[in-house]
């Protein structure tokens, strides 16, 4: 049982290899050619790892941009990080997680069935992270390491990880032109609160993407050379601010501070070249394999993928919700030191790609004043949620860390407040959520119906 566990997470948590078993299932009910099935299935495998490949890139350039800003401002306290927290966990929540990972996806399966919300979530490391999640909650609460756990985890997962995508789909709507791909991220509801704010506050046609240009800086204009120049200028100041020594004798291995700086904004704007190749390659084989599942086995769904899916689309509103989050995550970080709270460190990883994905959506429907607005408000969420998530998190929440975005921060806490009244509440909690969400469909569809018929 331990074994097959394992070769479960193990397929399950590669999304290269998750996703490209989509493919070949998708090309497979469509009837494919032999010579199609393996072209689709390698080509989706490939794209995968180029994105994710692209995405390490951008992470390994940003660990220094952390270290020089947390030496600058002399800092200690909580660094939100998923990866850190998850690796915690699992060493006592290891077996819990993976069969709550089990159970979610067929229930999300089961719902994007069954349900108006047509979403299948393929982000696997998204998937193991929100059941370690429940895990840990649900262990907290009193339930221990039972089947209960497992089952009530997996309905929560489940259902949490269908309703989410849908929640952001009439914005990816307009991010992407298209009806055909969902996010499959765990900062939605962030990004989701980002769209509606923008709705509210901007105007779509005064895109991040329009920004006017003199005609002598039309180079400007190309996203590689553009994020290059502002990448640069942002290491070389704090490199400046964190001084020669520091960087020179702690990160470079001796390199010139300024020319260390220089390769590390060189190094992110490659990072984000790479990740644009992997989406191309992606969409370009997954959403026509994916349409013989949407046809055969879960009509008219919709596969939910990673956040850097959409950066592409709006290069602009990546870098202005990135730096809006961050600078919002430092004021958040000093007014923390004198109000004298637990001090959430801003996680420069967490920042860019929450960051990024909340000033996409704030574009798609308030252009440069959504993407602020929304970038700003989903910065406050992640820098100060993390506080309320600390003490339902058990033994956990002496380590230092927790969970970084908006989809484990929400969830988690009204999860873990239920669990504070036993059980019983835990219980009735996530089935009554399950039963909101079963009957919401219903209720959409019936209404759907009578329009219907009353245009007919």
């Amino acid at each position: 049982m331990k074994n097959i566990l394992s070769l479960f997470v193990s397929i399950a948590t590669q999304p290269a290899i998750l996703v490209s078993l989509i493919a070949l299932l998708g090309l497979a009910l469509q009837k494919k050619k032999t010579t199609e099935l393996i072209s689709g299935t390698i080509k989706t495998f490939v794209g995968f790892l180029v994105l994710t490949g692209g995405a390490g890139i951008l992470v390994t350039s940003l660990d220094p941009f952390a270290k020089m800003f947390k030496f600058a401002l002399h800092v200690q306290g909580v660094v939100p990080s998923n990866e850190a927290v998850v690796a915690m966990a699992l060493t006592k929540f290891g077996s819990s997680t993976a069969l709550i990972m089990l159970v979610g996806m067929v229930v999300n399966i089961t719902l994007a069935r069954f349900t108006r919300f047509k979403y299948v979530f393929l982000t696997g490391q998204a998937m193991l992270y929100v059941s370690c999640l429940s895990a840990v909650v649900l262990t907290s609460a009193g339930l221990g390491q039972s089947w209960m756990t497992i089952l009530l985890g997996g309905i929560f997962e489940g259902t949490l990880l269908t309703v989410t995508p849908a929640l952001c789909q009439p914005f990816m709507r307009k991010i992407t032109h298209a009806d055909n791909v969902a996010m499959g991220h765990t900062g939605n509801i962030g990004y989701a609160l980002s769209g509606w704010i923008g709705s509210l506050f901007g105007d779509p046609e005064d895109s991040t993407e329009k920004i006017n240009v003199p005609k002598s800086l039309g180079f400007l204009r190309d996203s590689t050379i553009s994020i290059t120049i502002l990448m640069a200028i942002v290491y070389i100041v704090l490199a400046v601010a964190a001084g020669p020594a520091f960087v020179e004798r702690k990160l470079s291995a001796g390199t010139n501070f300024i020319i260390y700086a220089l390769i590390q904004a060189g190094t992110f704007a490659a990072g984000f070249v790479v990740v644009l190749q992997g989406v191309r390659m992606i969409l370009g084989e997954i959403v026509p394999a994916f349409q013989g599942i949407a046809k055969k086995l879960v009509p008219n769904s919709k596969p939910a993928l990673d956040v850097p899916i959409i950066f592409g689309y709006a290069p602009n509103a990546v870098l202005i919700g990135f730096f809006v989050s961050f600078i919002v995550g430092t004021l958040s970080m000093l007014v923390m030191i004198w109000m004298k709270t637990t001090v959430i460190i801003p996680g420069v990883v967490g920042h860019f790609f929450c960051g990024a994905a909340a000033g996409i959506f704030g574009n798609a429907t308030g252009g440069k004043r959504g993407a602020i607005i929304g970038s700003a408000v989903n910065s406050l969420l992640i820098s100060w949620l993390p506080l309320l998530i600390l003490p339902v998190l058990g033994s956990l929440s002496l380590a230092s860390s927790t969970f970084a975005d908006t989809d484990y921060l929400v969830p988690g806490i009204l999860l873990g407040t239920v669990g504070q009244n036993g059980a019983l509440a835990l219980t009735i909690g996530i089935l009554g959520f399950l039963g909101v969400v079963v009957l919401t469909s219903f209720i959409l569809n019936q209404r759907d119906k009578k329009i219907v018929s009353g245009e007919a």
